[in-house]
């Protein structure tokens, strides 16, 4: 008898497959550029790094505040401090910030997704 041991994923989420080289794959999608990424959406993001990021640069996701607990914020190949700013107005909001370098942000919202947790990436393109 063999037990199954991956993570079931509902049908329809999306899960980051691979990124580098200014793109990011999601099973056989690729998006070219920095993106916001959903459980069951995509879209691209007009930041190129971490400096043209705004709060105006997270208003999708306030938008869809009611979905997002957490957003796992991929700030390229470097975590650098996130202004307190941006902090204060996703918290409004009810969602907790979480900065890592963009690998490790795609790394764990795969696993966040795999326990059905409501997560969202902003993810910068390396």
């Amino acid at each position: 008898m063999s037990l199954e041991v991956s993570p079931l994923i509902a049908e329809g989420r999306n899960l980051v497959s691979s990124y580098g080289d200014g793109l990011f794959r999601f099973g056989d999608e690729a998006i070219t550029g920095s993106v916001l990424l959903f459980p069951e959406s995509i879209y691209s993001w007009n930041v190129k790094s971490i400096d043209d990021v705004t709060v105006e640069s997270f208003a999708r996701l306030i938008e869809k505040a009611d979905e997002v607990e957490i957003l796992l914020l991929g700030m390229g190949p470097r975590l650098k401090p996130v202004p307190l700013t941006w902090r204060q107005a996703l918290k409004e909001h009810g969602i907790v910030i979480e900065p890592m370098d963009t690998g490790a942000a795609c790394r764990t919202y795969n696993v966040l997704v795999a326990e059905a947790r409501r997560v969202a990436a902003a993810l910068i393109a390396v």
